[in-house]
């Protein structure tokens, strides 16, 4: 099943389901102790607790996770990301060492495809060193075995702090939907507290809500980057163009949707990106934007249709599944629209590829 957290909302399920997952008792304890939670709390608790957050201990991604990525429905969309970075790291005056970096690379698939499709330019592909940040350890031993004869040498860090500054170029595939959100309701704070029956409970219930990503350290990193070496950074993650209200919070588990408050620990917990917002922070930290625009635009100026014709003539016993794949990423009432990509860069770079 396609990834397909943005139409959580309008499909059904229980909202009055509540499972004792271990964080979930967890989190009672904590509640008792130190009062309600704010919803980023709740989240953050959710995907990062060291004990049983799911981003910790889940494999999330694939038939037997709760989702599949772009990466995961056609190589086209890794290949022609490697080559997006080739035609960066030209623009970038083709240093001799450049930081390829990914935030949250899944299986690995996404630089798996990317560097295949690198090799084809030689330079370049020489001066890559690869930066994977990840939290998950069930997910690096993936990316250690998908990426074990990836030909360059390859780096795991927790955070992107860690990373050298060198000249980067940085991607991330559904990345910034997994940064915890803040909600109010008429200017107070929405918490996850405990309801008479001592189920989990958002409190206020009701109301007009407002939600709030925080992408502050993400911005700064990227920003101190560039303060030292050429930086580009390409994202791509479902969300909208402009700030509104309304609530996106939503649970996945097992490719179905359930309550955010469902199995703490057990389920993907994401939101819709604020791009706008995203976009703003961005430029205050002083930052270049280029976008966004839907992914199917992006991907259609990066030459989607041309590489896809070109595999499906390689490769004729699998030319409907690779149609229908491609078709899936660009589709305009699918994820081609519904998907922006965004681009960051050092204020020195031109404009990057697929933005003009």
């Amino acid at each position: 099943m396609l990834r397909r957290r943005n139409h959580l909302h309008t499909m059904t399920y229980d909202p009055d389901a509540r499972r004792d997952t271990p964080l979930a008792l967890k989190l009672k304890e904590r509640i008792r102790r130190e009062g309600p939670l704010s919803v980023d709390e709740y989240m953050d608790a959710c995907l990062l607790d060291p004990e049983h957050g799911y981003y910790v201990k889940q494999p999330a991604i694939g038939r037997d996770g709760d989702f599949i990525t772009a990466p995961e429905i056609s190589q086209v969309f890794g290949e022609l990301i490697g080559l997006w970075c080739a035609v960066v790291w030209q623009q970038m005056g083709s240093p001799a060492r450049v930081n390829l970096i990914e935030l949250g690379p899944g299986r690995g698939t996404l630089m798996r495809d990317a560097l295949r499709a690198a090799q084809k330019v030689p330079g370049f592909f020489d001066a890559i060193d690869v930066h994977l940040v990840e939290s998950n350890a069930t997910l690096i031993d993936r990316q250690r075995a998908t990426l074990s004869s990836s030909g360059r040498p390859i780096a795991w860090y927790a955070s992107l702090a860690n990373v050298s500054h060198e000249p980067s170029i940085v991607i991330a595939n559904e990345f910034l939907d997994t940064v915890p959100a803040s909600q109010s309701i008429d200017g107070i704070s929405r918490r996850v507290s405990l309801d008479a029956t001592d189920r989990l409970a958002f409190t206020p219930a009701d109301g007009t809500i407002q939600e709030q990503q925080d992408h502050t350290a993400l911005i700064a990193g990227l920003a101190h980057r560039a303060a030292h070496a050429p930086v580009a950074a390409l994202f791509f993650d479902y969300g909208h163009l402009a700030t509104a209200p309304g609530e996106t919070l939503q649970a996945l588990r097992a490719h179905q949707p359930e309550h955010p408050l469902t199995s703490p620990g057990e389920a993907d917990l994401t939101v819709h990106v604020d791009f706008e917002a995203f976009a703003n922070a961005a430029a205050s930290a002083a930052l270049a934007v280029d976008g966004p625009i839907t992914q199917g635009e992006f991907l259609g100026r990066l030459g989607i249709v041309e590489r896809a014709s070109r595999l499906m003539s390689a490769n004729p016993a699998k030319a409907g599944e690779i149609e229908l794949a491609v078709s899936r990423l660009i589709a305009p009432q699918g994820m081609g629209s519904r998907f922006k990509a965004i681009g960051l860069r050092s204020p020195s770079l031109p404009i990057l590829p697929g933005f003009e």
